[in-house]
């Protein structure tokens, strides 16, 4: 019988395999590949044996279950054809990483050696015995009683001090036996989990619930619910967007049985949010975390495909988790750009989910304060149902926002009778508001999306700036590790006492990162206890979750940071959130700019004010009168989404049209040049013969905004049109057709579609 089996390997196509029997599509295989073997996937019978002058026997069937059920194999299909990329890599990025491993037969299941009760205890048996070994049996026996009827092996040797004879009596006596039992790794096990609030949820909340629950049942799936059904629950910060989840997730797990999947940006999965949800649902919650081990991951994968768990909580590739009868997926933070993988498969996790949700017949939840105008724009045309929750739990106001220009403050500083030194990190106004709270012992929020010490390093005497050697990209100086350091290839080397261009000595550090305004705020504020919230220091497993967690106890009293600090953060006693500078995205070049900018200031400006104390937000900018900042001041997102569809309908970017990113790339600039213009002319001859060059447009080639990366030239050209299918055809044509010959610069060519950045 021949198989066609999917491989990993960035090939448009399967791989026909002989197998001894019938093996079920979704079933792992081992099979020789070019000298090697790989780890694929059968995805159905192969109808090419006449074709075939050779076909290889599959090396080795790897499981009797499969690991990919039908429904997620049918998604997988659909991302491949949508994003134009093989389906073994989709296989793959959908399944924990060590069920793609040629090493292992089997699941990475970790066991454990335990002893079990298997026979009632006779008390004459034990009489008989000498005394001291009797005694202990019994001890050992009713240990086991105890504790389920098990007992671990080693703790029984060890911690408990029982004699190998001990335990060989009770077995020679069939009174227990012995044998290997898998555990669950689950590192959220031991954390505290909090007594659940009840909460009377307000009219918006109800109003939105009983749309969701109606959808939920089993009546509003007959007929099948429309593939891109989907709701959009547009709730300002501190709505209660979870509560609304939480209630859904009851009806629909609790209530009828079923299964969900709840996905959340990377930097919100701390042990809180898990808590909150396993406080409500206990054992029934199984995470997936990219900072957990390989075999966690694996356990709580496993958990899900054998149904002992039935709620996936996880990011992006949670989407794929193995649960049963689902009922109901929740994107929150829909807008994050988190969701969208920048590697290959380059799916967005948001749209998988509404495609997923209207296979499975569940019903599918976007919910944030800032939706992505994708997301706005469907439900403004009928393709999503929009819920609202436009006013906070218990009545409590959205806190005033003010703006601070920095423009007048710079001005003021150069006029003082001691003119300011250094760059302008901390208004007065913002000192003073600090200086108000800090003896109250209230809590302030201070964000600056830009982490290190200073953004580069300039010759005050030619004018050199020091950049990276494998990227286009200044060198960030990081003062705590005295380095210049790349964000994009993560080179580093030590910071210049002289330029390398004109030797002068006279170096400046310029910009303003995380770092500086941390010793800025230490120097202002000798007493407050401060924390700092980045990359820089989050590293370490739990580090984000030990910070939360001496903000929440009343620790910390300013806590500074990144986004990371912008959205999920629930801490009543935060009076002041204030934005260093709200200008750092602004101005890149890329159409998401402001949009970008709209949702990080009001995502951090509803971390003020959810207390009874209220709030006040303050936003240091430059650009005081633009209709970005302008909306954040006023918490209208209506206002900022209708400028921003208006500002996007000449140039035809999204949601008004579709668009692709084709990236071509190599170590050679010329090359990709020339590679670049000859790809784009490609698909321009290919519209030309298919009569399309109307329905897709192509822009370009052109350098990419940032042209260097890891050593690696990159050139772009987009593709765009209002239909999803023309578009999509093009795509696979390029990717199926067009040969890109590597050659000496090894060019690469990438198809991004639907793109959440064009740097």
């Amino acid at each position: 019988m021949l198989v066609d089996v999917a491989l990993p390997i960035p090939l448009p196509r399967t791989f026909a395999y002989r197998v001894p029997e019938r093996v079920p599509d979704g079933t792992r295989v081992r099979v020789p590949f070019s000298g090697r073997k790989l780890v694929g996937w059968v995805v159905g019978e192969s109808g090419t044996a006449r074709e075939l002058t050779r076909v290889r026997d599959v090396d080795r069937v790897l499981e009797e279950t499969p690991s990919v059920s039908p429904d997620v194999l049918a998604l997988c299909r659909w991302i491949a054809d949508y994003y134009v990329t093989p389906l073994g890599m989709v296989l793959r990025g959908a399944l924990p990483a060590v069920l793609s491993d040629t090493v292992r037969d089997r699941g990475p299941g970790k066991t454990r050696r335990v002893l079990r009760i298997v026979g009632e205890l006779p008390t004459l048996t034990l009489r008989d015995e000498t005394f001291g070994r009797a005694a202990r049996q019994r001890e050992c026996y009713e240990l086991l009683e105890a504790t389920g009827g098990k007992a671990d092996l080693d703790h029984l040797t060890g911690a408990l001090g029982f004699s190998a004879s001990v335990l060989n009596g009770l077995l020679e006596k069939g009174l227990v036996e012995a044998g290997d039992e898998r555990t669950q790794r689950d590192p959220f096990a031991d954390i505290e989990v909090p007594v659940p609030v009840q909460h009377s949820p307000t009219e918006a909340q109800s109003a939105a619930l009983e749309v969701l629950i109606a959808a939920s049942r089993p009546s509003a799936h007959a007929p099948p619910l429309p593939r891109s059904t989907a709701h959009l629950l547009h709730g300002v910060t501190g709505s209660g967007k979870t509560l609304v989840y939480i209630e859904l997730l009851r009806e629909v797990v609790v209530r009828q049985g079923r299964g969900a999947i709840v996905l959340v940006p990377e930097i919100a999965l701390t042990p809180q949010t898990v808590s909150r949800f396993r406080a409500e649902f206990g054992d029934v919650v199984a995470v997936l975390h990219s900072a957990l081990s390989d075999g966690e991951r694996y356990d709580a994968w496993r958990s899900l495909h054998e149904g002992t768990r039935r709620i996936a909580i996880g990011a992006r590739s949670a989407i794929f988790a193995p649960v049963r009868d689902l009922g109901a997926i929740i994107v929150d933070e829909e807008h994050e750009a988190s969701y969208k993988q920048s590697e290959a498969p380059r799916y967005h996790a948001r749209e998988v989910a509404v495609v997923r949700a209207g296979m499975a017949g569940a019903t599918c939840v976007l919910g944030s304060a800032t939706p992505a105008l994708e997301s706005w724009h469907n439900a403004r045309t009928g393709k999503y149902r929009l819920l609202r929750l436009p006013e906070r739990v218990e009545g409590r106001p959205l806190p005033p926002v003010e703006i601070v220009d920095l423009r007048g403050e710079r001005e003021a500083g150069d006029a003082a009778p001691v003119p300011r030194r250094g760059p302008l990190i901390l208004s007065d106004r913002l000192i003073d508001e600090i200086n108000e709270r800090l003896p109250r012992r209230e809590q302030c929020i201070l964000l600056l999306n830009r982490r290190g010490y200073a953004t580069f390093v300039q010759c005050r005497a030619c004018g050199n700036v020091w950049h990276c050697e494998q990227c286009n990209v200044s060198l960030t100086f990081h003062r705590g590790r005295s380095r210049l350091v790349c964000h994009y290839c993560l080179h580093e080397e030590a910071p210049p006492v002289s330029c390398t261009e004109c030797s002068s000595t006279d170096l400046a550090f310029r910009g303003i990162g995380t770092e500086q305004v941390e010793r800025e705020v230490g120097e202002l504020f000798p007493h407050a206890r401060i924390a700092r919230m980045d990359v820089d220091t989050t590293s370490a497993k739990w580090s984000h979750h030990d910070i939360l967690e001496r903000v929440g106890d009343g620790g910390v009293d300013i806590l500074l940071g990144t986004q990371m600090i912008a959205k999920g953060l629930d801490f009543p006693n935060v009076t002041l959130v204030g934005v260093i500078n709200a200008d750092v995205a602004m101005n890149l070049p890329d159409f998401r700019a402001s949009e970008r900018t709209f949702q990080l200031l009001t995502q951090v400006a509803g971390r003020a004010g959810r207390g009874p104390l209220g709030g006040l937000v303050l936003i240091q900018t430059a650009l005081p009168r633009h209709y970005a900042i302008q909306a954040a001041l006023h918490h209208d997102y209506d206002a900022f989404a209708e400028r921003e569809l208006e500002e996007r309908l000449g140039p035809g970017y999204p949601p008004h049209t579709r668009l692709v990113n084709t990236v071509i790339s190599g170590t050679d600039e010329n090359t990709v040049q020339d590679a670049a213009h000859a790809s784009a002319d490609w698909v321009l001859a290919l519209l030309n013969d298919h009569h399309a060059q109307g329905t897709v447009l192509l822009t370009g080639p052109a350098p990419c905004p940032i042209d260097r990366i890891r050593g690696r030239w990159r050139w772009h050209f987009l593709l765009r049109s209002r239909s999803a299918g023309a578009l999509g055809a093009t795509c696979r044509q390029l990717q199926m057709k067009y040969e890109l010959k590597p050659g000496r610069a090894d060019l690469r060519l990438i198809v991004d579609r639907d793109p959440v950045s064009l740097l």
